[in-house]
This record gives structure tokens, C-alpha cells and sequence, in this order.
């Protein structure tokens, strides 16, 4: 990392791993946080939006199993779905390193640690991290979108009394079988509300097909409904 970027929050009991930690990391990223205990993790996340969370597994003396390490996963992950936790510690074995991903870390690194894979870890966890998070705005962006493209008149612009009532008109027609002749001139939305209508009727899972009528002659407009033999009028080529 050439670059100062992300920023980090390291969680052990250990002062002198903490301190080796941001020695080793802040030259490379914008700020690095440390705490030494787990129940100091909301209140840090709840105040900083934090690129990727170095955590021990273990914060009692002699523990060895992992599991507060797992608890304190589970506490950061109920705040973010979207962390980005390495779990860092000297008791690691590869059912451990498995039950870690399976639990929502994403790297899992034993100590001590060699700085050149760490930084290498911490760089690929802050991009994952980013990434996640443009990901987020973008499935936000989408619903977002999605909720106005699910309203049922989202095509129309204008909520005056007279749309009020066109609208009313197309929830009552579209209620029904009955056949529609839509009459405007040209650029009045005859094809918007002919879609409204469809949107809003028990056939809205179906097809809509946009036919243009402004046909010459009735040949041609058969055979743009129901297709046509090669030599059956002028231009019937295919």
C-alpha cells in the first residue's frame, strides 16, 4: 500500500500487539484505531465508518477456544452487515479458519504475523470493503428506482384534477376485458396511458406489444400482426 487509504480499527487485549499493529499500519492507511476491549466495539462503530476490523479471538487470560472472538464477530456484524473482520490470533487451526468465514470473516491471520502479508491482507480487505459499500448504494440507487417504476402512473408527469381523472378512468378500464379506443393527437400520451392501462390490469405479467397503425393499406397491416410470405406485396422480401 503506497497510498494512504481506509481506515482501521484493531481490537486486543494485548497492548503490545496493538501498538505493533498501528506501528506497522499507519504509514499505509488514513487512521487506525485500537481498543483492547470487545465491549468498546459498538460504541467505536457507532462513530466511525471503519474500512476493515482486526480482531483476537481470544481477551481472557488462558482462553484459547475462540469463542469470544466469535461473539464479538457477531456484535459487529448485527451493526453492519456489510464489515470487513480479519481475525488475527495465535490459536488458529484450520477448523477455526473455516468456522471464521463460515461466520462472516473474511481472512483469517495467525500470529505472529509476517507484515508483508498482513499489509497485503489489509490492502484486499479495504478494497473488498469499498467495493461492498458501492454495492450498497447501488442496490439502494435500484430499489429506489424500482419503488417509482412500481407506482402505477410512474410514465406520467402532472398531478393536476384533470390527470387525477384520467387516471381514475385508466384504474377503471384496466379493472376490466372491456376493448379501449384511446383518441389524441400526436405527443398526447396515447401509448402512456394504453401502458398505464396494461400495468394496471390482471394482464400485467403478460407481454405489452407497441403496434404502430399508421399503415397506408390493409395488407400491410396484417402482416405486421400476423407476418407474411416472401412476394406477398411490395417489399416483402423475407
Amino acid at each position: 500500500m503506497t497510498n494512504k487509504i481506509g481506515k482501521i480499527l484493531a481490537v486486543d487485549d494485548n497492548q503490545d500487539i496493538l501498538f505493533a499493529l498501528k506501528l506497522l499500519l499507519k504509514p499505509h492507511v488514513e487512521l487506525i484505531d485500537t481498543i483492547s476491549k470487545p465491549e468498546l466495539i459498538d460504541e467505536f462503530l457507532n462513530k466511525e465508518d471503519y474500512d476493515v476490523i482486526l480482531l483476537d479471538m481470544n481477551f481472557t487470560k488462558d482462553a484459547i477456544s475462540g469463542q469470544e472472538g466469535f461473539d464479538a464477530l457477531e456484535k459487529v456484524l448485527e451493526i453492519d452487515k456489510d464489515a470487513v473482520v480479519v481475525f488475527i490470533t495465535a490459536y488458529g487451526d484450520a477448523e477455526k479458519a473455516v468456522r471464521s468465514i463460515k461466520a462472516g470473516a473474511t481472512d483469517f491471520v495467525l500470529k505472529p504475523w509476517q507484515n508483508e502479508k498482513l499489509l497485503a491482507t489489509v490492502s484486499s480487505s479495504i478494497k473488498l470493503r469499498r467495493s461492498r459499500r458501492e454495492n450498497s448504494s447501488l442496490r439502494s440507487k435500484q430499489k429506489e428506482i424500482s419503488q417509482v417504476m412500481d407506482q402505477p402512473f410512474s410514465d406520467f408527469i402532472g398531478n393536476s384534477p384533470e390527470m387525477q381523472k384520467v387516471f381514475t378512468t385508466i384504474q377503471k378500464v384496466a379493472a376490466t376485458d372491456a376493448n379501449v379506443l384511446i383518441l389524441g393527437e400526436n405527443g398526447t400520451g396515447k401509448e402512456l396511458v394504453a401502458r398505464a392501462i396494461h400495468r394496471n390490469s390482471l394482464r400485467k405479467d403478460e407481454i405489452f406489444i407497441s403496434v404502430d397503425l399508421g399503415f397506408h393499406y390493409r395488407i400491410a397491416l396484417q402482416s405486421e400482426l400476423f407476418g407474411y410470405e416472401k412476394g406477398a406485396f411490395t417489399d416483402a422480401k423475407k
